[in-house]
């Protein structure tokens, strides 16, 4: 059974920090490249940070410098830190995967695999 289980989500105020995370189990972690996408009100679901196997990271302009995604492969997760939260953030979070890689990580056609999503909310 493959499963992608985000967390930590919730309501924090505007410049705040949060951590979410995806752990994952069923497949072999380490050899999936990784990404999160976010899917907010009256937009469709956007690419922001990716991970391949080897650490290489990529992010979305809009979440450049903001947004942090890191992987734990010994504990089969995947992290994205968010600083200095704005309204825009507000979303629900997915994680996603996908073996090896893909040419365009940024797009959700390269991922195979999902979870559920967790949500964010920013007020100001």
């Amino acid at each position: 059974e493959v499963l992608l289980v985000e967390s930590g989500g919730g309501s924090v105020q505007a410049g705040g920090s949060l951590r979410l995370s995806c752990v994952a189990s069923g497949f072999t972690f380490r050899r999936y490249h990784l990404a999160w996408f976010r899917l907010a009100q009256s937009k469709s679901r956007e690419g922001v940070a990716t991970i391949d196997t080897g650490g290489q990271t990529i992010y979305a302009d809009s979440v450049q410098g903001r947004y942090i995604i890191s992987r734990d492969n010994a504990k089969n997760t995947l992290y994205l830190e968010i600083k200095d939260l704005k309204p825009e953030d507000s979303a629900t979070f997915y994680c996603a995967a996908v073996p090896g890689g893909c040419v365009r990580p940024l797009m959700e056609v390269c991922y195979d695999r999902w979870g559920q999503g967790t949500q964010v909310t920013v007020s100001s």
